[in-house]
């Protein structure tokens, strides 16, 4: 509730007489997505996540000079993560980022002469991820564990045989659709109960899931 009231304020128009702003980049967006201020005033962005893989890139002509993450093609932001720029012409300027097209938005530039002054805008809160993953349709064909996540996570993978635990095995998964091929060296014919648990990169955990396995 604090997040979404903090973001409200900064969608809302700044005061007269102050105009340079603050954006919030998190959730594949900005926030504001456009933002109008005065000549001479500036624009700072910040990253507050969860997702930080983004830049400030100019997209429009008169923008290309201004890139929060120069000669880097993967950008990755720690959170709270700031880029300030000051617009000294007029006009309107379209940012994006390099590395997700829908994440973009625009500053405009009046010709009104600014203040320069720090914004009034509240600092965007960073948003902390409680979530976990969701790891979903989890079945063997054969040998081969066959899932879905919705949000890169690591998997832990743990054989059991009755209570005796059998083999454990760690591994990545992406967004979508996974497979998993697993070793069946040292394991013998039989029926198997396969616990899976997946932990995202704020170390949120799913519950226990369990899989069944026959090793014909």
């Amino acid at each position: 509730m604090i997040a979404a009231a903090a973001l409200a304020l900064l969608a809302a128009p700044a005061p007269a007489g102050a105009a340079s702003r603050k954006v919030a980049i998190g959730g594949f967006a900005w926030t504001p997505q456009q933002v109008t201020i005065d000549r001479g005033d500036s624009v700072t962005w910040y990253w507050v996540g969860p997702d930080t893989q983004h830049s400030v890139t100019g997209l429009s002509a008169n923008a290309l000079g201004w890139d929060s993450d120069p000669g880097d093609g993967a950008p990755e932001h720690a959170l709270d993560d700031r880029f300030t720029v000051r617009f000294d012409e007029p006009g309107t300027y379209a940012f994006h980022c390099k590395l997700h097209a829908i994440v973009r938005g625009a500053v405009t530039v009046t010709d009104q002469a600014g203040t320069g002054a720090p914004s009034p805008d509240p600092d965007p809160p960073v948003a902390v991820d409680y979530t976990p993953p969701e790891l979903t349709d989890a079945r063997f064909v054969g040998t081969e564990l066959r899932y879905t996540l919705d949000e890169a996570a690591r998997v832990t993978l743990d054989v059991m045989r009755g209570r005796r635990l059998m083999k454990t095995r760690h591994f990545s998964g992406h967004i979508g659709w996974n497979r998993f091929a697993l070793p069946a060296r040292g394991l013998k014919r039989g029926r198997y109960r396969v616990l899976l648990v997946a932990a995202d990169a704020d170390n949120n955990h799913t519950r226990d899931i369990a899989v069944p396995l026959r090793l014909k």
